[in-house]
């Protein structure tokens, strides 16, 4: 066990490691492993913690998803004799532009090409890493948010401290009190995901962003159904272009016949769309109403719900990676291949890449807290996830200049195999957004309570709960803003890019408008955080393991 330091607040425990992990997902996950084989190949003793926000692993991870194995064939060879959870072979592909009430098949694109890839859980991926790295010696502490950064006097990260408990709504703290534990660390590893609460505040703090563009996301909506057997093709995908968004608007969907008659099926926005007045979830409804898409739902149950947003920078928003005592691994490092609609395969590679580096690091006794690993931002460079997402960095963001510019500019480069010399720029979503006096209404169907649902019933679906009388996570910087700024010029667009109906705007018994917001609703997936055009919402981690509960996703 590495050598203790003093707590930092005087009322919380301490529990000291060589590395803390924040995030239990494929990139923290894969970064414990590898750390753990390292030191069984080395004949060395490391002590590994990784923290997650979610009751119990899985519980917050959603993703389409089609699992290329690669970075899971490198860290566990033998993964098919331990029972890893990959069962459904992508068996086919297919790529479809979809007009209001038709179809039209394209060739498909060589980066959505799946064969060797599998129809997975990404959930029940990671409850299985999990069980790998607790058999190599891994602490996991789920149920347990990291909530605060930990810094020494000389402003390096030494570790992390999760939320006190026991705090009522107005912050006072109630008899069922409890304080935070904090954990020490030579080197912290974030590995949060998509917009991490955390990492956000390391990227202002060290200006990780000051040399490369913005990030830019997503938001992906997702259902689980269990279809009639004589329409279900296991193993067979389908992606989709056009119809329902207009041809200024990144979107697409994806349809996976996974086992058991179930399909995944979700629909992708970007998160740079200019219409305050669009809906993602809307977006997702009207979709299943698709001829060729409604035939296949009709007579099916939905089983299951959920959102949560993407990076899609890529190559020119990777922020700097390190930092004095951390790193940033995955999705929170913005590795996502968008071509290839993939990106735990690199979130994998990336966290093993850091615990290679880290170990490297922790191996010379001398190292204290607080050390910076240069060495993992020139490893992951020189590795193949970089020569990933350089290939294909210009296909994105050339969807900004609209579908047809951003298809053929896609298919030349993908189909004439031309590796352009340029480097489109990236933009940051929330301030793409047109005001409402620039923008035509979208009169979206009522739902049929059949194929289209509304956004209550659907949360229910995810199995969201947050204990009542906590304080909302989700925090207004300056609480005039929705109804003074948000509500005149943009008619308030919370109201509708919120999948989950966390935010309205009401009235009170004199007509005047209020801003309500339901944060018991929230599906963790921080669209309003990067939404939100005046940059006025800061969603933070509520308490304990709160949140959905995905059994499937």
């Amino acid at each position: 066990m590495v050598d203790s330091m003093p707590s930092l607040r005087s009322d919380r425990e301490s529990m000291p490691y060589d590395v803390v992990i924040i995030g239990a997902g494929p990139s923290g996950l894969s970064c414990a492993i590898r750390l753990m084989q390292k030191a069984q190949e080395e004949g060395k003793e490391i002590s590994v913690c990784v923290l997650e926000k979610g009751a119990e692993i899985g519980a917050h991870i959603l993703s389409g998803a089609v699992f290329e194995p690669r970075a899971l064939n490198e860290l566990i060879p033998d993964w098919q004799e331990k029972g890893a959870p990959l069962k459904v072979a992508v068996k086919k592909d297919s790529f479809h532009f979809f007009t209001k009430t038709k179809s039209f098949r394209l060739p498909t694109p060589p980066q959505m090409k799946n064969h060797g890839n599998y129809i997975i859980s990404l959930g029940n991926l990671c409850r299985w890493l999990g069980e790998q790295a607790e058999a190599l010696g891994v602490e996991i502490f789920p149920g347990f948010a990291a909530a605060e950064v930990l810094y020494n006097d000389d402003g390096a990260v030494v570790g992390v401290a999760t939320g006190d408990m026991g705090i009522d709504a107005e912050g006072n703290k109630t008899d069922m009190f409890e304080p935070g534990m904090e954990l020490h660390a030579k080197t912290t590893i974030f590995a949060e995901g998509c917009h991490g609460s955390l990492t956000k505040t390391l990227i202002e703090k060290y200006d990780l962003r000051k040399d490369c563009d913005p990030q830019t996301y997503g938001l992906g909506i997702k259902e689980i159904w269990r279809i009639a057997p004589e329409k279900h093709d296991e193993g067979s995908t389908m992606h989709s272009i056009g119809w329902p968004m207009d041809t200024k608007t990144y979107g697409g969907s994806w349809l996976y016949h996974m086992e058991d008659n179930q399909i995944s099926i979700g629909f992708v926005v970007g998160l740079d769309y200019q219409n305050t007045y669009l809906s993602p979830f809307e977006e997702m409804q009207r979709f299943k109403h698709h001829p060729k898409v409604k035939a296949l739902l009709e007579g099916g149950e939905r089983l299951s719900y959920g959102a949560k947003t993407l990076v899609e920078g890529g190559y020119q928003s990777l922020p700097k990676l390190t930092f004095p005592g951390g790193m940033l691994i995955g999705d929170t490092a913005g590795l996502l291949n968008v071509p290839k609609i993939k990106g735990n395969h690199t979130a994998m590679k990336s966290g093993m890449v850091a615990a290679e580096s880290v170990f490297d690091l922790l191996a010379d006794g001398e190292v204290g807290y607080g050390a910076e690993c240069a060495d993992y931002e020139t490893a992951l460079k020189q590795s193949w996830v970089y020569k990933e997402l350089h290939k294909v960095r210009n296909i994105r963001p050339a969807f900004v200049n609209g579908l047809w510019f951003g298809f053929f500019h896609a298919a030349f480069q993908t189909f004439g195999g031309w590796l352009l010399p340029y480097t489109l720029k990236n933009h940051a979503d929330h301030a793409q957004l047109k005001t409402a006096d620039q923008c035509a209404k979208i009169n979206y169907p009522a739902p049929d309570g059949k194929i289209s649902f509304d956004r209550l019933s659907s949360v229910y679906l995810s199995g969201t709960n947050h204990a009542e009388q906590q304080p909302v996570h989700l925090k207004l910087k300056d609480k005039n803003v929705p109804i003074g700024e948000n509500l005149p010029k943009y008619d308030e667009p919370a109201q509708r890019y919120c999948p989950a109906a966390v935010y309205e705007v009401l009235e009170d018994d004199k007509g005047a408008p209020y801003f309500q917001i339901n944060a018991q609703n929230c599906v963790h997936c921080k669209t309003c955080d990067i939404k939100d055009p005046a940059q006025n919402i800061d969603w933070v981690t509520p308490q304990g393991g709160d949140g959905p509960k995905y059994p499937n996703m």
